[in-house]
């Protein structure tokens, strides 16, 4: 039996579920776009990381912006889309998780900084004045649609 896909988590995982994916999607937003740099930086067998990217660009989350080196055939550069960009809050969540719940000695910190002071930022649900809720304080519901 398939995921219910009515449920959006379900249907995000589509899209995002496989491990590889969320680390191309966390080299991306770092700001790798060509497919070499995600190789290596990420030690992927080529296929798998063909399969990838072509599956977060069918799903537009990056975009095939075509570059040529001087001398070079053309190839393929890959750039976040806006969807792309939301996945951040993703990625946000699960390295604050991982990072409380399942710590590494010795492994480096990555740290989530606003861009324009420096401030430290950490993942949470924010109400619509946009105050934080704490997670004690949240459920999820299923509304009809």
């Amino acid at each position: 039996m398939g995921p219910d896909l009515s449920c959006p988590i379900a249907r995000s995982l589509t899209v995002l579920g496989e491990r590889w994916t969320l680390l191309v999607m966390r080299e991306a937003v770092s700001g790798t776009t060509r497919f070499a740099d995600y190789r290596d930086n990420l030690g992927i067998a080529t296929d798998v990381l063909s399969d990838r990217l072509r599956k977060l660009v069918d799903h537009g989350l990056l975009a095939r912006v075509p570059y040529q080196e001087p001398g070079s055939r053309s190839r393929d550069a890959y750039e976040v889309t806006p969807a792309g960009r939301e996945v951040m809050v993703v990625l946000g969540a699960l390295q604050e998780w991982g990072a409380e719940n399942v710590p590494r000695a010795g492994a480096p910190l990555v740290e989530r900084r606003r861009i324009s002071d420096g401030a430290p930022l950490h993942v949470a649900f924010v109400d619509d004045t946009g105050r934080e809720v704490p997670v004690d304080d949240v459920e999820f519901t299923l509304t009809p649609a």
